[in-house]
């Protein structure tokens, strides 16, 4: 599992960084992310535009104030 923390990226970069994370995953990884909002708009985005991208598995937590943890799943096949 790949875990990153995006709260001290730029907002601006934050999208891009996950994208490029997410594909160096190997099939059937997945990309813990640690954000200082839920992450929802970045899951529609992945569900839209990424096909590897496995939406049943996603998750999402709020940990603490201004820290949700959510994991991308990335399709077996």
């Amino acid at each position: 599992m790949t875990r990153l923390d995006v709260r001290e990226i730029p907002p601006v970069n934050r999208h891009p960084t996950i994208h490029d994370a997410f594909a160096e995953l190997d099939p059937g990884e997945e990309l813990t992310i640690v954000n200082d909002h839920e992450p929802k708009p970045l899951f529609y985005e992945f569900q839209a535009e990424v096909e590897a991208f496995d939406p049943d598995g996603y998750s999402v937590e709020c940990v603490a104030d201004e820290k949700f943890v959510a994991t991308f799943p990335k399709r077996a096949d």
